[in-house]
């Protein structure tokens, strides 16, 4: 249940950090690493506990 929350939480986060690269770039695109890092670390859990 943890892997998909983490996913979960880095598909919202990089979705935020999709919106927020409209107004400011380099944050953005800060954002938008720390919630693809997530879901990636959530699909890999998920590989692992499967």
């Amino acid at each position: 249940m943890t892997d998909w929350i983490i996913t979960g939480l880095g598909a919202v986060v990089t979705t935020a950090g999709a919106l927020t690269m409209r107004r400011r770039e380099r944050l953005g695109s800060g954002i938008m690493g720390f919630g693809l890092a997530h879901v990636l670390l959530g699909a890999l859990d998920r590989l692992r506990h499967g």
